[in-house]
């Protein structure tokens, strides 16, 4: 069985569980699109979307 990837809604983190481990919201969606690995957080990229924990991100969450 296939796992649909899903994302935090607060966060846009991607997340295999049923609870986001950066802001541990259950607000999760499986519509998104795009995706950014933030690896430095004091990247422009990381700034503009204000993150603060390295990981896999999506740019868009419906």
């Amino acid at each position: 069985m296939v796992k649909k990837t899903q994302v935090c809604r607060n966060c846009r983190r991607f997340v295999t569980g049923k609870v986001c481990p950066v802001c541990k919201s259950t607000n999760l969606s499986s519509s998104w699109k795009g995706a950014v690995i933030i690896m430095d957080v004091s990247s422009e990229v990381a700034k503009d979307m204000k993150i603060s924990e390295p990981g896999k991100y999506a740019l868009y969450v419906g």
